[in-house]
């Protein structure tokens, strides 16, 4: 463990507002994906969103090393949301008339996160002095992108996405150290607001339905796998256990392993959650018909992409076994056929399937509270 210590703080409540652009931000790539399920419709999604979440992310460990604690730094933080803002509108047609204010909002986003990075000073700033040529390169890419037709954009944010990717690889970190307990933190809240957004999802997908059983169950249904989902994440105390084995690494292993777990295993979490909202969407009014393939894919997609990104993330901070998860995975998928049938069954299925994988989990949980 590093011999410099960096003193905890809890998220504030200014981050708490910070994080409500992503409520719209996620909503607005579920409803391009409800739009559009197709392979295209999905590779858009998941390009915007890994574009999205690498600056998201950042702005988590901006927060970790500076705190938002004077008018300048609040006021700049406001203006990094007023780009994630422009972001989130420009998401239905960002890959046709809105690809400019897009990549203007992205461009946005980094020069606040990498000007407030670097002037704050400290032990990271030097660190994220390097990281910030990498940032607006990646930012540069997605504006260009902005002026490119349809086709080409897809290799401009693919681009944009390979930069960060090998970013952490050439770039050194050792001097990057995080808060353990505000950083854990701050990303379950990013997990609680992607839920919130499924749940919210439920509720437009049912509105002007007349409430009868059929409607009942598939909300009810629809409602227990998004609490299966929060479980999974936050039942077993797994934040702890986060805090715990991120404060025990070496400088040299944290950062990389902060954002091996919170980065990219956070991505099919977060993916998961936004794809099992569209195919909940798509079940509620139609619980006792039969779906399309594409949208019985998004149920068992989504929880199968939640539960390998729980996966990785468990993985990489060596917490508890992950064979259940996996089976989980694979179980999921199984129910498409179900949904081609009824998609009520299905639904149904995969509470049954998730609730197999977090059994031991739970009894475990309920034992250790009685001792």
């Amino acid at each position: 463990m590093s011999e410099t210590t960096e003193p905890e703080y809890r998220v504030t409540t200014l981050e708490l507002f910070f994080d409500l652009v992503f409520v719209f931000t996620l909503t607005q790539l579920t409803e391009l994906l409800a739009a559009d399920t197709s392979v295209r419709g999905f590779a858009r999604v998941v390009l915007m969103l890994c574009v999205i979440l690498w600056m998201y992310g950042g702005y988590a460990w901006l927060t970790n090393a500076v705190a938002p604690d004077n008018p300048v730094r609040r006021t700049l933080l406001m203006i990094g949301m007023g780009g994630f803002l422009l972001i989130a509108l420009a998401i239905p047609d960002a890959f046709g008339a809105s690809g400019i204010a897009f990549g203007i909002g992205y461009l946005i986003v980094n020069l606040v996160h990498s000007g407030l990075f670097i002037a704050s000073g400290g032990r990271s700033a030097e660190a994220m002095a390097r990281i910030a040529l990498f940032n607006l390169t990646s930012a540069v890419v997605v504006v260009v992108g902005g002026f490119l037709p349809g086709a080409y954009r897809y290799g401009a944010y693919a681009l944009a996405l390979a930069v960060m990717v090998i970013t952490p690889y050439v770039t050194p970190q050792r001097r990057v150290r995080i808060r353990p307990a505000h950083f854990v933190e701050r990303h379950n809240l990013v997990v609680i607001v992607a839920l919130g957004e499924s749940i919210v999802a439920i509720g437009v997908g049912a509105a002007g339905l007349p409430v009868d059983m059929q409607l009942v169950l598939a909300v009810v249904f629809g409602l227990v796998l998004a609490y299966q989902f929060w479980w999974s994440y936050f039942g077993g105390g797994q934040d702890e256990v986060a805090v715990e084995r991120l404060a025990a690494l070496p400088d040299e292993k944290q950062s990389r392993k902060a954002l091996a777990a919170y980065g990219w295993a956070h991505v099919p979490i977060l993916l998961g959650i936004v794809v099992l909202a569209v195919g909940v969407k798509k079940t509620i009014g139609h619980a006792t018909d039969h779906l399309y393939f594409s949208h019985a894919l998004a149920l068992a997609g989504g929880v199968a992409l939640f539960l390998l990104g729980e996966v990785a993330f468990r993985k990489v901070l060596d917490i508890g076994p992950v064979w259940r998860r996996t089976a989980g995975a694979v179980a999921a998928l199984a129910t498409v056929p179900l949904g081609l049938w009824v998609a009520l069954a299905q639904v149904a299925a995969l509470t049954v399937v998730f609730g197999i994988v977090l059994i031991p989990e739970v009894r475990r949980n309920a034992q250790a509270e009685r001792v």
